[in-house]
């Protein structure tokens, strides 16, 4: 299969270097320069969960039209970037491409919807990497729990067991789901308990559940977003979303938000779609989420002194 990731940051990178080395001709699509051109020159080093590789046979280019027509696309940049990304897609589309957008957080789906037909267009959930670049060429991830993939309108159907297939090939956990939005919404609670937390104390995951006074403002914030989901009727594989949230960060103690690395190399985050995303939601089915707010109000001071 032909393929284009967009957005070759740290997951992106993953998806793109496993894909190629299942033997699929993969472009890396990014703006990025430094990080292509050491994938161009030495390959794309992968290492963590995965084991320890380096990826040659990867195609990059800071142009989507040097790739040509795909026969998939997958979206991977940060939320913050699915406007640009899918305004420059339409050189990799002919007419049976499939979209596939993995994000963080609320509304990649809309925001993409408004540049490109809804048709094609695939919903994915990535879950357990904890991936970060550690140099420009070189990823690591601390895990490779599950991708979840699903219809945008939903629905279990040949061309998403199709894509899991290609997945599965390139050494991924990948399942087909009838009902992608739950899928959402789960991740959505677990990435609201950790991101902004992690990011405002400065803490990996298991340091914020060990401290009593983090995890009450954590946990808080997971809670809002549980009680918005049931609000707005979304259904749930769970009634005690504490136990999931808990369940969550002891799979993932050492991880690193992708907020956090952000803050680190003092770029903005993703803080509009994740835990700034809760009170949206919440003021249109008629609650409060006052952690939320504060928490997305600390993370956007600092992010404005970058």
């Amino acid at each position: 299969m032909k393929i284009a990731v967009v957005g070759v940051g740290a997951m992106g990178s993953v998806y793109a270097g496993l894909l190629a080395d299942a033997g699929n001709e993969v472009w890396a699509i990014d703006i990025r320069e430094d990080h292509l051109n050491a994938i161009r020159e030495q390959g794309l080093r992968i290492e963590g969960a995965s084991g320890d590789r380096i990826v040659k046979q990867l195609k990059v280019s800071t142009r989507a039209a040097d790739a040509g027509s795909c026969d998939l696309v997958i979206i991977a940049t940060k939320a913050s970037g699915i406007e640009s990304a899918a305004r420059c897609i339409p050189p990799l589309l002919h007419n049976d491409t499939l979209i596939l957008t993995i994000q963080n957080g609320l509304g990649a789906a809309e925001r993409i919807c408004q540049y490109l037909p809804p048709d094609n267009i695939l919903l994915g959930v990535a879950g357990g990497f904890g991936a970060s670049l550690k140099a420009p060429g070189h990823v690591h991830h601390n895990g490779m729990e599950l991708i979840r993939v699903g219809e945008m309108k939903g629905g279990l159907t040949s061309r998403v067991e199709r894509v899991v297939d290609v997945w599965q090939t390139a050494g991924f956990t990948v399942k087909g789901y009838e009902d992608i939005q739950q899928l959402i919404w789960e991740k959505f609670v677990c990435n609201v308990t950790f991101s902004a937390p992690c990011t405002v104390f400065g803490c990996i995951v298991e340091e914020v559940m060990g401290d009593p006074h983090a995890w009450k403002i954590a946990r808080g914030c997971g809670l809002e977003a549980y009680a918005v989901s049931q609000a707005k009727g979304i259904s749930m594989s769970f009634d005690d979303p504490e136990k999931y949230i808990t369940a969550f960060g002891q799979k993932l103690p050492k991880a690193r938000p992708s907020m956090l690395l952000d803050h680190l190399e003092r770029r903005p985050s993703e803080i509009d779609a994740i835990n700034g995303m809760v009170p949206v939601v919440a003021n249109e089915v008629g609650l409060r989420a006052p952690y939320n707010e504060v928490m997305t109000a600390i993370v956007k001071s600092r992010e404005a002194m970058f």
